[in-house]
């Protein structure tokens, strides 16, 4: 084993209470797998889809092939993505669900047949039940406004964790300062996952709503949502789920995971930016207020009061992302086409390979859980290297073409919780090759010897 195998980084300050007495500071990964003795059978992904993303095809500085390892900040999009978008406001631009003429027609088939690919994406009963946003984050808001608002009052309390990405911290805590609700946080186990032992511990008659990442964009663990899910209702909470870090790599069922909101965000979705979704159970949407008012949102106005719109325009004011829905189903089309089983045991592969040159660089420290404690973990390792600063080794890899990202990735208290300003992160997609990989560690381990060097 070389010295980089205790690299799961796991302070004391980020494991849950009762967790702390016995856990070391540091835990030891398994010793990475032989790769002549690991399992070969596999369906090469990259090498179907990569044709269809045009930026991956570009060379980058000194003549190098880009290598893109920055899929959990935003995705690529595919050659049909780019092509709806050309095609609608080429052919079909026009303002949704209010002319009568023809190109109306067409871009609001277009814009509503892209809400029943949501719909169906997520397993939704109804695309009534899919409310379109610029991004999860407005989604969130959307909820913390107008169910939050109308159902929270002082000494409620909204559980979340402490590795919620800041989208899904910032909203409750403005939120709280309007309410008086409390916000309480569930903590981790030593090796990075939720503790579910102290989520119970802390859930109780007060909790309303518990809010969780179901895939963590910085520790790269799978949340048990479907366990969390009976749990938060046997309390009589309600139970909303950040699905941006899943919804791209595994696939997601509202009705399995039983929670009663999800937001999801197109960009992460190989879609357009400026786009997102709420999915929530009809009868929630029906009985809270509308988040923004203006037009589109009404069914009658007069000048003293105004009545709503049916679902789910009712939270949909102004002109929407009308090309950018169209483009966001043009994704899914896209990922439904590949089959999102597919995708994740590619991914899963791709996984492992990252984590064993990882861990067989020396001073690498990796945050969550390996593939080997939580196979299903998502497809990105965040790590420190001991001495260096995760700008600097992104900055030097950047120059050699290899795109990663570095700084705390929304996610200020996680990172202060293990004690570091912030980290390097690698996130990968289906079309990620193994050559890439191989490349990204052998590129770090160079940069690592060189800041050490000149340091």
């Amino acid at each position: 084993m070389t010295p980089a195998a205790d690299a799961l980084l796991t302070p004391d300050a980020a494991v849950s209470p009762a967790a702390r007495d016995t856990a070391p500071s540091i835990s030891t990964p398994p010793e990475p797998q032989d790769s002549a003795a690991a399992p070969q059978s596999y369906e090469d992904l990259a090498s179907l889809t990569r044709p269809d993303f045009p930026l991956l095809a570009q060379t980058a500085c000194l003549g190098e092939p880009l290598i893109y390892l920055d899929h959990a900040a935003t995705s690529q999009k595919p050659r049909q993505v780019l092509e709806a978008l050309q095609h609608y406001y080429s052919h079909d631009n026009a303002n949704v669900h209010r002319g009568a003429h023809q190109l109306s027609a067409r871009a609001t088939e277009g814009f509503e047949g892209a809400r029943g690919k949501v719909a169906a994406f997520v397993g939704a009963a109804s695309a009534r039940e899919i409310v379109y946003t610029r991004n999860a984050s407005e989604a969130i808001n959307l909820v913390a406004r107008s169910w939050g608002e109308a159902n929270l009052r002082s000494g409620d309390e909204v559980l979340l964790s402490v590795m919620e990405h800041h989208s899904n911290l910032v909203p409750w805590q403005l939120l709280a300062a309007r309410t008086g609700c409390v916000l309480r946080h569930v903590g981790l186990t030593e090796t990075g996952e939720l503790d579910l032992a102290d989520l119970r511990r802390q859930i109780n008659e007060r909790t309303r709503l518990v809010s969780l990442v179901q895939v963590s964009n910085t520790l790269g663990c799978l949340n048990p949502v479907a366990e969390v899910a009976p749990l938060a209702h046997a309390a009589g909470a309600l139970l909303l789920v950040d699905a941006c870090q899943s919804l791209p790599h595994l696939p997601v069922n509202v009705a399995q995971l039983g929670c009663d909101f999800l937001v999801g965000s197109s960009h992460k979705l190989c879609g357009p930016t400026g786009m997102g979704f709420l999915w929530a159970r009809e009868e929630l949407l029906e009985a809270i207020p509308p988040f923004l008012g203006g037009g589109e949102m009404i069914q009658d106005v007069y000048l003293d009061h105004s009545t709503w719109a049916e679902l789910p325009h009712k939270f949909e004011a102004g002109t929407p992302a009308i090309g950018e829905a169209i483009g966001m189903g043009a994704a899914l089309d896209y990922l439904q086409g590949l089959g999102l089983e597919r995708i994740h045991a590619w991914e899963q592969r791709l996984t492992r390979q990252l984590f064993q040159r990882l861990q067989a660089i020396e001073g690498v420290r990796i945050l969550g859980p390996t593939p080997e404690q939580q196979p299903d973990r998502g497809a990105l390792a965040a790590f420190t290297v001991d001495g260096l600063h995760a700008n600097d080794i992104a900055a030097l890899l950047d120059s050699a073409g290899i795109c990663i990202r570095s700084g705390h990735h929304c996610t200020q208290p996680l990172h202060r919780l293990y004690g570091i300003p912030g980290s390097a992160r690698a996130s990968l997609s289906f079309t990620t090759t193994p050559e890439e990989i191989d490349r990204f560690a052998d590129e770090l381990s160079g940069t690592i010897g060189f800041l050490r060097e000149h340091s």
